[in-house]
């Protein structure tokens, strides 16, 4: 319930006092991504965060567009997972199939868990597992309101101000071990070919050796 004035609050104060530098597709997307993995989708919001944070520390995005953008869809993402487990999560687990009894186990665990840790719970698993084990709203709400903050202000600051310098690092490094591997791979093939050419002198020179051996005068009599 506090989750939500909240947003209001500050989607009211950036229609009225913020202009979005960059395009509008680009936050877009990265609303999208932040929402997908607070939903529960492991891999699209951290990267497209801290690409985000690296565009904005080189003036092609506004810093504080890209921190709101993820934050709304981390927050939009966790209470669509939440929601929809909630609604539909139980009733997929307890269905009858194959594995019901070991389903109806590892929901009891759960249930276990979330009502003695609900909030480390909440951080630790997607938002659809609070769901199914039906975490009220205000704890869970309030919970996923701060982990999309924490994380969003977090990796966005970090990449904003580190980002650069690592990717021009990582840029330098790749070029170095480009020229290092390519290297690498001419000794390689040298040392490889100087081998073959010294087992073929070696088979040339044994040949005429083994031929005379073969055709050559009896040995001495016993």
């Amino acid at each position: 319930m506090v989750a939500s004035p909240l947003l209001f609050g500050l989607a009211l104060h950036f229609r009225l006092h913020h202009h979005f530098h960059g395009p509008p597709i680009d936050y877009a997307g990265l609303a999208l991504a932040a929402a997908a993995s607070f939903f529960g989708i492991p891999g699209p919001g951290e990267p497209v965060l801290i690409a985000g944070g690296i565009f904005a520390a080189r003036g092609q995005l506004d810093l504080a567009s890209v921190l709101l953008a993820a934050f709304a869809g981390a927050t939009g993402g966790g209470v669509v997972g939440w929601l929809l487990g909630l609604k539909f999560g139980r009733a997929v687990l307890t269905a009858p199939g194959p594995l019901r009894r070991m389903r109806h186990g590892a929901l009891e665990r759960g249930d276990e868990i979330f009502e003695r840790f609900s909030v480390l719970a909440i951080v630790l698993t997607p938002s659809w597992v609070a769901g199914i084990h039906r975490v009220g709203s205000g704890v869970y709400l309030i919970t996923n309101a701060v982990s999309a903050l924490v994380w969003a202000v977090g990796i966005g600051l970090g990449a904003y101000y580190a980002g650069p310098a690592v990717v021009d690092a990582v840029g330098d490094l790749g070029t170095a071990t480009g020229i290092a591997l390519a290297l690498l791979v001419v000794v390689a093939v040298g040392i490889e070919v100087g081998r073959r050419r010294r087992r073929s002198r070696r088979a040339t020179a044994a040949g005429p050796s083994r031929t005379s051996t073969g055709t050559g005068q009896p040995g001495p009599p016993r």
